[in-house]
């Protein structure tokens, strides 16, 4: 089989593969949000019934939504896609679709150690196939471009995956050191980090898929 046949080769331009893992993450978003459920009736202790369902899904929103934004700027920072980086992507989008499901998990049973480790384990595999993502990136833009300067040592990344594993660990004590890590992690990520900004002040790539306007 060609290289091109096995997914070798700049297939396709970062804006078609962002286009795509934008869909992706919209679709995991609005499962999430279908598999909520209404209050039973219009009562305080009905909604309340339902509040851990609801800071769940805020979880899980928030945490797809940092992916998002991240994987944005990663990719309108990168220059040149290759087979390597289409399966990195889909590695990545891999562990983020299962989030709806270990979500509506843990809402059934928010007290409840296996769900949130399980969510933890996941948590970790998607921060370490984001790293690997980057990692394929800055090789088939060369380690001397402006993708690779701007990443740098990728600190948060590697704080990201052990912070998870440690949740893990956690869950079996508590579930709710557990979630309480977990935020930890995405209030973290929330701080902007500027290291891809700068590569985009750069002029808009051309394209066979879009070009310059």
């Amino acid at each position: 089989m060609s290289e091109g046949g096995a997914g070798g080769g700049a297939l396709l331009s970062p804006h078609r593969l962002e286009a795509f893992s934008d869909g992706v993450m919209a679709v995991i978003i609005t499962v999430m949000a279908l598999s909520l459920q209404m209050p039973s009736s219009a009562t305080w202790a009905a909604a309340e019934h339902r509040l851990p369902e609801v800071l769940t899904f805020a979880l899980s929103f928030t945490f797809i939504a940092i992916y998002w934004n991240n994987h944005h700027h990663l990719l309108r920072a990168t220059r040149t896609i290759s087979g390597g980086v289409m399966w990195a992507n889909m590695l990545l989008l891999f562990w983020l679709a299962l989030i709806p499901v270990l979500t509506a998990w843990i809402a059934r049973a928010p007290g409840q150690s296996v769900p949130a480790a399980f969510y933890g384990v996941d948590a970790a595999a998607a921060a370490t196939s984001y790293a690997i993502l980057v990692r394929v990136i800055i090789r088939a833009n060369s380690s001397s471009s402006e993708i690779a300067r701007a990443i740098g040592s990728d600190f948060k990344g590697t704080v990201s995956v052990v912070a998870y594993l440690v949740a893990v660990g956690l869950a079996l004590l508590s579930p709710f050191l557990a979630y309480a890590t977990y935020s930890g992690v995405a209030i973290m990520w929330m701080v902007p980090d500027r290291r891809l900004y700068s590569p985009l002040s750069a002029p808009p790539r051309a394209s066979p898929d879009r070009p310059l306007p």
